[in-house]
This record gives C-alpha cells, structure tokens and sequence, in this order.
C-alpha cells in the first residue's frame, strides 16, 4: 500500500509541471520522469551520469579565507548514483517565487521531504550563485532573485534527491533579460555497479596471509534478498581456486550489510547472504563444507560510515576470514 502511494504521488508530480517537449529542447534532452518541467519552459543545457558524486547543498555558503575559491557549504550530503542536470529558461512573465512554489508544492505532494530552503543574500549571495551551478549563460553572477530548496524522498529501492535553483537574469542585455532560469538536479542513488573487476586468488591469499581477511565487493545479491547475481560467477570462482591452491586454509565467509533497516532484520539476510555463498562453493566447486563457515554481520563491523550512500556500498560487503 505504501508504494502504491509513493508511486499515486510521483505521478501527481509529473502532472503537475507539464510534461511537453518543445522544439526548442537541446538535442537528446528530455524532462526526468520524477521531476517534469515548469509549463512554457524549454531545455537549454542537459547532462545524464549512470553513476557520479553530487554535493546537494544543505545550508548557506559560506566565505572561507583559506578556500581559493571562497566558496563552500556550511552544511552538504555527499551522494552517489544516477545524477541528472537540467537546466530550463522560462517565459519573461513569471517570476522566481511563481516558479519556486509550484515546483515546492509539487514536490511536497510527491512525497519528497524539504531538506533546505533560502532565497536571496540569506543562501550566501553570490557565492551561493556561483557554487550551486556551474558558470553558465542565464544563471552566472544573478543572485539578488536567487531561490533554491533541496528535497528527498525515501524509498527502499534507493532515496532520491533533488536540487532545485531557480533564479532571474537581471545582469544580462538583449531578449533573455528578466527571463527565468531553473536547474534541476535529481540523483538516484544507488551503488555503482559492481563485480566490474575481479580480484583472482593469488591476490586474496596474499591479502589474506599478511591481515587475516579480505573484503570482496565482487558477490552481489539480489535487492533485499540472498539470491546471488549471476555476474558474481567469476569471483566465487577465485574463492574456489584460493581454497584449492591452500588445501589448509578454512574460512569464516562473512556477511555484511549497511544499517538500513533492524538489526535483527540484517543479521538474518546477512547470515543467509553468507550462507548463500557457501551452498555455491560446496555445490558448484566441490569445496569441503567444514572448510568454509557461513556467518552474518549485519552492520555490526563497518569500514565507512553509514551516513552516506558511498560509506554504506562500502560496508555492504562479503568478507573472507582465516581462521
């Protein structure tokens, strides 16, 4: 019931702000489909990443002496993910608070949650202007109009999060003076896609005979589940090929989670993540069972903090233990 809500609401979002494509978009743009655009507005600038950091910006910017840019946030999240950047121009006969409010209210009944919100010289003036978007034609140096807020929404899949700047070209001349100019940034985040690179036997043994461990980002599992991903082959492989090239050596195969969620309830899918991998080894590899012992975690020995996406992927781990 929960998702079907949060699904009803993004929805809302979408028609809330027009979702037309105009001619005049910037080739290969297109609106996100959390986060349409402002009705009569058009796309001058895009840019997509399938996984990027994003400082969302928390608080005023501040001027730091010691900062050759004197330029940096009092208060920000380091996110990772998908991270898309869209930047709007507007019809001259709207206004930043007009602009501001609708996408807010959108936002809010979308089920996001307002982080921060600032206006004017109270963002930090100029240095907001210059740090919150890259120098850029309609928004550079016009801050007296500035508005900006940032927002979430929770999910289990992975939170998004978006950046929005809205902001009034009162510096420039010609025919785009007093126009509207809006950026909207939403990251996705979710770990980068992992098991890219697998580490071979020879380098867990070593790893493992000078500190007793090794933690392996290379098994993957299913979300919220402990049905390992094919791509994982390669990796529990290598683990075979360690344990048969050192006949003596036995393992504790260590489950690890981030803390999202309960303890008890991470305890449990990191034991039968562990578990998991140990049914493969013994089954698919002829691995002895009394060489390899299952055991799980949850978030109980990180190795990064769990405040952010990227420490989280981090701790989210297999860990192979001599013993």
């Amino acid at each position: 019931m929960k998702l079907i809500a949060k699904s009803i609401a993004i929805l809302v979002l979408a028609l809330l702000i027009s979702p037309n494509a105009f001619a005049e978009d910037v080739a290969g743009s297109s609106d996100h489909p959390m986060v349409s655009r402002y009705d009569g507005s058009s796309i001058t600038d895009y840019d997509y990443r399938e996984f990027d950091e994003y400082e969302i910006l928390l608080g005023k910017v501040i001027h730091d002496p010691e900062d050759s840019s004197n330029k940096i946030a009092k208060f920000s999240e380091d996110l990772e993910g998908k991270v898309t950047k869209i930047s709007y121009y507007l019809p001259e006969d709207r206004s930043t608070l007009e602009v501001f409010r609708n996408y807010e209210n959108a936002l809010k009944s979308a089920g996001f949650e307002i982080l921060f919100t600032c206006s004017g010289e109270e963002c930090g003036g100029r240095k907001f202007n210059h740090k919150v978007v890259e120098y850029k034609a309609g928004f550079g140096d016009n801050y007296s109009e500035q508005r900006f807020l940032a927002a979430k929404l929770a999910r289990d899949e992975g939170d998004v999060y978006v950046s929005l700047y809205t902001v009034k070209n009162t510096g420039g001349g010609g025919p785009d003076r007093n126009h509207i100019y809006t950026q909207v940034d939403v990251i996705e985040v979710a770990p980068m896609q992992e098991a890219m690179v697998t580490v071979d036997a020879n380098a867990m043994a070593e790893e493992i005979f000078e500190t007793g461990s090794i933690s392996i980002y290379g098994i993957l599992f299913d979300f919220d589940k402990a049905d390992i991903k094919p791509e994982s082959a390669a990796t529990i492989k290598e683990i075979a090929t360690l344990l048969n090239n050192n006949p003596d050596l036995k393992l504790f195969i260590v489950g690890h989670t981030d803390n999202k969620g309960s303890l008890d309830y991470n305890t449990n899918l990191s034991q039968t993540r562990a578990e998991a991998v140990v049914a493969v080894l013994v089954s698919d590899h002829g691995i002895e069972s009394g060489r390899v012992t299952p055991k799980g975690l949850a978030f109980l020995a990180p190795v990064a903090s769990n405040s952010s996406e990227g420490g989280r992927a981090k701790n989210r781990r297999v860990e192979l233990v001599e013993y």
